[in-house]
């Protein structure tokens, strides 16, 4: 009596057990966090209630959750608007630094000056640059936030892709030269596919920088309608567990904004999964 046999087990014996293997170090990389987080929060809790806090000093956890859900509609607009101008300016900044560094690693003489001014760039006060461009545009006008994030998200992504740019196969760059290949054909054909890793890696990390600069951003007047007013509003107000709900908001905000990077970074390289 024969038995039937999975033409993938076939071809390769170990795949159900490497297929259960990724699942169990899946699931073990997501169970630490929780659990510190929510021993964290516990704590926390247990420091306020027993240790008799002040509620201007330090909310309770249990204050912030009643407060983020009862203005969750209010969280929601306004982490829209702050979420829209995160966008906008996430993707100017990244793809202006990812032009400059193709320019920058085309030219030697260009990236080698490109990178103290991307540095001085990166290097700017959120808390200085607002004001300032807030003074130059109407105060209806969302542009002045969107730049700070632009300026903020480009110093990472220039920085990574520069780094990819540069570190071809040389290999690969001599069967391109043999093939008359130059300038930017190479540069499209083996020097960006080649740096995509080091792209994601500042996409990446732009992303969460991105939803602070445009909450920051929003502290130094304008447009009262997202989530950085809001916190200022409470705060002064002395609505402190208000104020902590709508920097909950933020941190859900920059969460979604790292995931997606995350998942656009899988769609574009799948081959890099673990």
């Amino acid at each position: 009596m024969t038995q039937a046999v999975d033409p993938v087990v076939a071809a390769d014996p170990t795949a159900p057990v490497l297929s259960a293997r990724r699942r169990g170090g899946g699931l073990l990389a997501v169970v630490p966090p929780v659990l510190v987080g929510v021993a964290g929060l516990v704590a926390w809790e247990l420091v306020v209630k027993v240790g008799r806090v002040a509620p201007y000093v330090l909310p309770a956890p249990s204050a912030i959750g009643e407060e983020f859900w009862a203005t969750r509609e209010v969280v929601w607009r306004t982490g829209l608007a702050s979420g829209e101008n995160a966008l906008i300016g996430l993707l100017v900044g990244a793809v202006v630094g990812l032009l400059a560094a193709m320019v920058a690693a085309r030219f030697r003489f260009l990236g080698e000056v490109s990178i103290p001014v991307a540095a001085a760039a990166g290097a700017l006060p959120i808390i200085a640059l607002a004001p300032i461009l807030n003074n130059m545009f109407e105060s209806t006008s969302n542009v002045p936030r969107r730049l700070v994030v632009a300026i903020v998200v480009f110093f990472p992504v220039f920085v990574n892709a520069l780094r990819g740019l540069r570190e071809v196969d040389p290999i690969h760059r001599d069967l391109m030269a043999s093939y008359a290949a130059r300038g930017w054909t190479v540069t499209r054909l083996v020097r960006l596919p080649a740096a995509l890793p080091f792209v994601f890696t500042g996409l990446r990390q732009a992303s969460s920088l991105a939803v602070i600069a445009a909450v920051v951003a929003e502290y130094f007047g304008g447009l009262q309608n997202g989530l950085g007013s809001r916190i200022t509003s409470a705060a002064a107000n002395t609505a402190y567990p208000r104020a902590w709900a709508f920097v909950v908001g933020a941190c859900v905000l920059g969460l979604v904004f790292y995931l997606a990077a995350l998942l656009l970074e899988r769609l574009v390289m799948p081959w890099r999964r673990v």
